[in-house]
């Protein structure tokens, strides 16, 4: 008889999922998903509900990793907010379940899951295709991955300086408090990336927040907002100009409007530059479009619940 499923609250899961631990996994992950030689990882492109009275969707994100024994899948609800709403953007709940006999093995809290899965995947793309002597990272956005992002980068990373841009002046100034460490405020985002080596778009922008004259040349960008076919964080100047990435070419072709709309060719996965079949330009300006995808919550997934289980349960 199948044990009962376990709670893992979000105060837990942030107890147990840190970056040292997760990163190599998710490169090992990412890795798996873009060898499409094998049934290792199931992963079908993410269902997307559209929620329009409350102007959000909810996606579904099912992930079956046969080798490692993860069958896995996450329910997230994300929203386009007006400035200043008190409400969540992004609510998440992650299930893992066994594979064999399909029964729930655990239910956990999925927020800090997406938020740092996500920055550490934008990471793993900094550290594959930016320039070695990257000096200067930008963030725009303020909100929790704006957070995650900066939590990242400044942890496995040494920039010289950090800025960050919201639409709001509050944004910014709640962010500088929740940084703990030296960041640069900018009232423009032609000001905070002017000259940066990274930028990290995290916004709920519709429209392009980011145009590519404004963008240095040889500049690393993870574009982590805007994921639906219609939405927009990057104009098409800079799509033009840039060798694009992507985690899951056939999300980015299904989801993603910066992709969609400016019609530019997703040259890579960053599985296929981790697995060695595609060149990593970093002399040249590069995108990375992040949509997010179910392989990457399945192995923080299991990441969690087995921290969980040695310790016992205890934390």
């Amino acid at each position: 008889m199948a044990e009962p499923p376990v709670i893992i609250w979000e105060h837990e899961v942030r107890h147990l999922l840190h970056y040292r631990d997760l990163i190599p996994r998710l490169e090992d992950a990412l890795g798996k998903f873009s060898r499409r030689d094998s049934a290792e990882v199931i992963q079908p492109v993410r269902t997307a509900v559209h929620l329009q009275k409350h102007n959000g969707f909810m996606g579904l994100m099912p992930t079956y990793m046969e080798n490692d024994g993860v069958l896995s899948t996450k329910f997230v609800c994300f929203y386009k907010r007006e400035d200043g709403s008190s409400l969540p953007a992004v609510q998440a709940t992650m299930v893992l379940l066994d594979p064999e006999f399909g029964n729930v093995k655990a239910v956990m809290g999925g927020e800090v899951i997406t938020a740092m899965r996500t920055a550490a995947v934008s990471a793993i793309s900094a550290k594959l295709l930016m320039n070695p002597g990257a000096e200067v990272l930008a963030i725009l956005g303020t909100g929790t991955q704006a957070l995650s992002h900066y939590n990242v980068f400044t942890e496995i990373f040494s920039f010289k300086e950090v800025r960050v841009w919201s639409r709001t002046r509050q944004g910014v100034e709640r962010f500088l408090q929740s940084a703990g460490g030296p960041v640069k405020g900018c009232s423009s985002v032609e000001e905070a990336v002017s000259g940066a080596d990274v930028i990290v778009t995290v916004t709920g922008s519709t429209e392009p927040v980011l145009h590519g004259q404004w963008v240095k040349q040889g500049a690393h960008v993870a574009a982590v907002g805007a994921c639906r076919p219609d939405w927009r964080e990057l104009d098409n100047v800079l799509m033009k100009e840039a060798v694009v990435y992507a985690d899951s070419r056939e999300g980015a072709m299904t989801e993603s409007g910066d992709v969609i709309l400016s019609e530019v060719e997703v040259f890579a996965e960053l599985g296929d530059v981790i697995n060695g079949t595609k060149a990593a330009y970093r002399n040249k300006t590069t995108v990375f479009k992040s949509l997010g995808m179910g392989v990457e919550d399945a192995v923080s997934a299991k990441l969690v619940f087995d921290q969980w289980t040695a310790k016992g349960s205890k934390l």
